[in-house]
């Protein structure tokens, strides 16, 4: 069958654009010539990238059958032609390599291609980023052994590291950060169980781009990175809805106990390839290929690496390839977000340390599973906090520089332990060595600004962890919910509808934002945002509409007092239930203070902070929920027992 046929497919890989219609060739707009044979292969090759196509293959597709004679000059001779129109080598293939004995495989990236948009201004920021970011939920992937990469970038960026950004410096004189995003590298292991390894390969990369040079440096993190995985998007689409600089695209493909990895950096702006390359190594091999070809792309390049990066780089480490494998399991699982999920992640991450008990980063999805597991109600603080704890410990023993492990340990001494100042330090020194955490602003914002009443420097923090993770639905309901606290609710009023137009399935943009309204005294607007929440978070449209109409009969008869007290019983009605669910002693001590019911709400909060239930209770001098208590001596009482200014 002819490849070309009835065929309007048109792909990009690197900075070509393939039109197999036409059967055209173009770079950046221009037309690249390529003979028809050559094109002919080229198209095969791209029926199937990341594959090998035999030489046998070939000659039954695109020579009579009765040609022997001159078959090898021809294909030989269109494969050479097609490496002078790419640029390609045989020695470093970039485009399409040559498997001895057997054929040619296509190794670059490869995305279906569309219609390129004007090149926007820096300044224009996206009205509507991606919507597949909605099942992200928390945290980053922590560092890997992929440092080769991001040492090639930054040594490529660091000449441009002077350039104008679209984020200000408070010092006009202080260099500007250029700034990076990293897309899903593709899977090429014909098998989409390998997904997991893939994803792992991205979110480490993007985490060790983060550390290495953060000053010249800032790096998109994961949630909005992820969200563009098997995106049909242009470079230019993407670098105006990130407002990045840069962009890093790539593939993995797995084979038995090895790895290759192919990929390549384009500027935004006009699209020009700068760097690109191929590894493959075995998988026990992975730590070591730092030192490898981290230290020999920087003496290339030129760039002038600290000491700490020359002895981070010049250290020789193997890793269990089991243990790495069910690493990347755990995280895949641990990045669902789901209860299910998250048990799924430990019972892998656990296996990642039996396997290998010196595996620091497995020691660290540890204490993420443990601190999300109490989060999203898993786990009670006593069964999940304390893991965490002895987690985080264990990977700092192992390797101090972890910023992950230091933000785990950060949440763990907050929520559980009420060490704000043990909390603050921890979140510091996640800060000084991955300034580039979204994540870490966030905790330190929410985890200690916020309940130290600093609500200047939470906003601040968290507007940070926005500009490295845009597209998180999270981070962005965080930023309403610190808008909330500090009493700005004409922010946070926008800040929660902006989250909600990024995408309407987001049920706790709509819960969060049903209880601003409340404190903004539009109560009837609030029943309607809850009851989208509630079908959204899994009840049917009956029973939630039935509920909304109890809770609008309630506030129209009795006013707020009325609604607070129909909210209170509906959370007593869940406590009582065989099946209700969870609720917990700082649900029950807030339902209580928004009824007006101080004397009842006291005994729950004090139970809240013997069980070390701290996600809630920490915040208790700025969430709005607990308004009615402040003022009672037991208030300030319980403040000074928790560290928590009065």
């Amino acid at each position: 069958m002819d490849p070309l046929a009835s065929s309007s497919r048109r792909v990009r890989t690197g900075l070509f654009e393939i039109d197999f219609g036409s059967g055209e060739v173009h770079k950046e707009g221009r037309k690249v010539p390529v003979q028809e044979q050559p094109f002919r292969v080229l198209a095969i090759l791209l029926e199937r990238p990341g594959e090998v196509v035999t030489r046998e293959q070939l000659q039954a597709r695109l020579w009579p059958a009765d040609t022997y004679v001159g078959f090898d000059e021809g294909l030989n001779t269109a494969i050479r032609k097609l490496r002078v129109a790419f640029g390609d080598s045989a020695e470093n293939p970039r485009f399409i390599e040559t498997v001895s004995r057997r054929g040619y495989r296509f190794v670059a990236p490869v995305r279906e291609a569309v219609a390129v948009l004007p090149e926007p201004s820096t300044e224009t920021v996206a009205s509507n980023p991606a919507a597949q970011a909605q099942h992200d939920r928390f945290w980053p992937a922590p560092r890997s052994a992929w440092t080769l990469v991001a040492v090639a970038v930054i040594a490529t960026l660091t000449g441009v590291a002077y350039l104008a950004r679209r984020h200000s410096s408070p010092n006009p004189a202080a260099p500007r950060r250029v700034m990076l995003a990293i897309l899903p590298f593709q899977n090429l292991s014909n098998d989409p169980q390998q997904e997991y390894f893939s994803d792992g390969l991205t979110e480490e990369t993007i985490t060790d781009l983060g550390q290495l040079s953060p000053e010249h440096l800032g790096v998109i993190a994961r949630t909005s990175a992820m969200a563009y995985k098997h995106t049909n998007k242009t470079v230019s689409q993407i670098g105006l809805e990130l407002g990045v600089g840069y962009i890093l695209e790539g593939s993995v493909r797995r084979e038995g106990g090895k790895a290759r990895v192919s990929a390549q950096l384009i500027r935004v702006g006009d699209q020009t390839h700068l760097w690109a390359q191929n590894y493959e190594r075995e998988l026990h091999d992975l730590l070591q290929i730092e030192s490898e070809l981290g230290k020999a792309i920087a003496r290339q390049v030129q760039i002038n690496l600290t000491p700490q990066q020359e002895i981070d780089l010049s250290r020789m480490r193997t890793v269990n390839p089991e243990a790495y494998d069910l690493y990347l399991k755990g995280r895949f699982y641990w990045n669902q977000r789901s209860p299910a999920a998250i048990k799924e992640s430990i019972e892998y991450l656990q296996r990642a340390t039996e396997q290998d008990p010196d595996f620091a980063l497995a020691y660290v999805g540890l204490a993420d599973a443990y601190n999300i597991g109490n989060i999203l109600g898993v786990y009670s603080p006593k069964e999940s906090l304390p893991n965490a704890r002895t987690a985080a410990i264990k990977a700092l023993s192992l390797d101090p520089s972890l910023a992950e492990a230091h933000a785990a340990l950060g949440m763990e001494k907050s929520h559980y332990e009420f060490d704000f100042a043990g909390a603050q330090e921890e979140f510091l020194r996640a800060l000084e060595l991955n300034p580039n955490s979204a994540y870490a602003h966030l905790f330190y914002a929410n985890c200690y600004l916020e309940p130290m009443g600093r609500m200047s420097e939470a906003i601040s923090e968290n507007q940070r962890a926005l500009e490295l993770d845009p597209l998180s639905l999270p981070i962005n309901n965080f930023m309403g919910m610190t808008y909330m606290f500090a009493g700005d609710y004409q922010k946070a009023d926008q800040q929660f509808r902006h989250t909600i137009a990024m995408d309407p399935t987001f049920p706790l943009a709509h819960q969060y934002f049903s209880f601003l309204l409340t404190a903004m005294g539009r109560y009837e607007e609030a029943i309607a945002e809850n009851e989208k929440s509630e079908v959204l978070g899994g009840a049917s449209p009956e029973d939630a509409a039935a509920e909304a109409a109890m809770k609008l009969q309630a506030f129209k008869t009795g006013g707020e007092r009325g609604y607070w007290q129909h909210n209170l019983d509906l959370t007593l009605r869940a406590l009582k239930a065989p099946n209700g669910g969870f609720v917990s002693a700082s649900d029950l001590a807030s339902s209580y203070a928004m009824a007006g019911e101080k004397d009842k709400a006291f005994p729950w909060l004090d139970k809240a902070y013997a069980e070390r239930d701290g996600k809630d209770i920490t915040l208790l001098t700025c969430d709005p929920a607990f308004k009615n208590l402040r003022g009672d001596p037991r208030f300030a009482d319980l403040l000074r027992r928790m560290g928590l200014p009065t």
